[in-house]
């Protein structure tokens, strides 16, 4: 198994300057306009009382629509999501609004997700620029280039002999012509995630992080992870987590813009992380009696834990065309 649900690095947040955000609030969308006539709804998430309902989730876009990084786009999702849910509109006041944007090709978001995948960041992003050296830099990661370079050659690199078929496997597809990227591009929703899944080692997670943040695709809802799942608990003052097949029906409302409802729930996530613990001093301890040694070791407990934390909130550091 390649992918998991995240538990994220130490978030940069892709908030635009102020003056930005107020110019993209000032530019209205046809978008925006439909969302300002519709009316409030409940603080609490939505439950349908039609019983022929169905259980499965929804096809979220049979086209994929405007990408959150053209002009307005956001400024609409906001005003969509302000006006359909009060809780959320909360937490869209306490922070900057988001920027989206991509500076790479679908396959090169896709090989630099493959290659942070359950890793550290600052191990990710040593492997990623070693690799990016290997072939000679950004513009020759192409499937071609990816096929010439052997699992022995990546090992040489840091990349597991399991990443390396990983690799292989998406340039092979490409090279092929079952993926491509204008393909990529103008699929819809759930034929994307169809033929990505088919990728060894490219999950269900990993698509949705690609089509968010690579595709900017509005609709998006990652109901399987677990830093979302944890905002809407904490949006809706939920007993517990909700679970997967609960998050169709709890994020509704957010609907076309769940990308963005689900961005605010990591922000939301992220504020709620407790300060990370004191720094253990360099050097080893000099443990005299055993209360010394149970209190390092309680240390090293809450620096696990601040980063489980930290893993969590911020899936954002492991994304393509984050760095």
């Amino acid at each position: 198994m390649g992918d998991q649900s995240p538990l994220s690095p130490n978030l940069h947040p892709l908030s635009p300057s102020p003056s930005a955000a107020a110019a993209a609030a000032a530019t209205p969308t046809p978008a925006a306009a439909a969302a300002s006539s519709r009316s409030s709804r409940s603080k609490k998430p939505p439950h349908s009382s039609d019983p022929n309902q169905s259980k499965k989730p929804r096809l979220t876009l049979t086209v994929p629509g405007r990408p959150l990084s053209a002009d307005g786009e956001v400024a609409a999702a906001i005003q969509h999501l302000r006006a359909a849910d009060p809780a959320l509109a909360t937490v869209i006041d306490a922070h900057d609004p988001p920027a989206f944007q991509c500076p790479h090709r679908p396959f090169h978001s896709l090989v630099r997700s493959i290659l942070y995948q359950q890793l550290a960041f600052k191990a990710a992003a040593s492997v990623y620029s070693r690799f990016l050296s290997l072939l000679g830099g950004e513009h020759n990661v192409l499937p071609e280039a990816v096929l010439a370079l052997t699992t022995q050659d990546l090992r040489q690199i840091g990349v597991s002999p399991r990443k390396a078929s990983y690799l292989h496997d998406l340039a092979r597809k490409y090279a092929s012509g079952i993926l491509s990227d204008a393909a990529v591009v103008n699929m819809d929703d759930r034929s994307l995630a169809a033929m990505l899944t088919m990728v060894k080692g490219i999950g269900a997670w990993s698509v949705h992080m690609f089509m968010i943040f690579s595709l900017n695709r509005p609709d998006v809802l990652p109901a399987a992870d677990l830093g979302v799942r944890k905002g809407v608990q904490h949006l809706y003052g939920l007993d517990a987590v909700p679970r997967p097949s609960q998050m169709e029906k709890l994020c509704e409302q957010w609907r076309p813009y769940r990308s963005v409802g689900a961005w605010y729930m990591w922000r939301l996530i992220e504020s709620k992380a407790p300060p990370p613990p004191p720094a253990i001093p360099v050097g080893p301890p000099a443990l005299t009696e055993h209360g010394d040694e149970l209190m390092l070791q309680q240390q090293q407990h809450q620096q696990q834990q601040q980063q489980s934390v930290i893993q969590m909130i911020d899936p954002l550091q492991m994304l393509p065309g984050m760095g």
